[in-house]
């Protein structure tokens, strides 16, 4: 039997919770949270032209989604106090953000060009 053909085999035969999770390096990955989250929070945020809160900091945070439903630019920032030149990523009217799984769960902040519109979010905890 080949490698290949047992490698194949064996993925074959695999169950999720048989699969463990390597980096580049073949290192097993510690830290990481197989579960599904199970909770999600939506809240409204009218848009400002100062600097406002969007989420608080939560250690219980998996992902969060921010929809900017105006027609100006949002500046989210991964910070206390964003502004439109210090930001994490800058949202045009219409637009989504999504975070990565099981990333950054400090405070997010946010500004708008104009304070016009809201910013629709989803905190997705486990």
């Amino acid at each position: 039997m080949s490698l290949l053909s047992a490698s194949l085999r064996f993925l074959t035969n695999a169950r999720a919770q048989d699969v463990a999770m390597v980096d580049a390096n073949g290192d097993q990955l510690t830290g990481f949270n197989p579960s599904r989250p199970a909770t999600a929070t939506l809240t409204t945020v009218a848009a400002s032209a100062v600097s406002v809160s969007l989420v608080a900091s939560n250690a219980a945070r998996r992902q969060v989604v921010i929809v900017n439903d105006g027609n100006k630019s949002l500046y989210v920032a991964f910070a206390a106090t964003a502004s439109t030149t210090a930001f994490t990523v800058r949202l045009g009217g219409g637009n989504e953000f999504v975070s990565e799984l099981d990333s950054y769960t400090g405070v997010i902040s946010g500004i708008w060009d104009v304070a016009a519109g809201s910013a629709r979010i989803t905190e997705i905890t486990a």
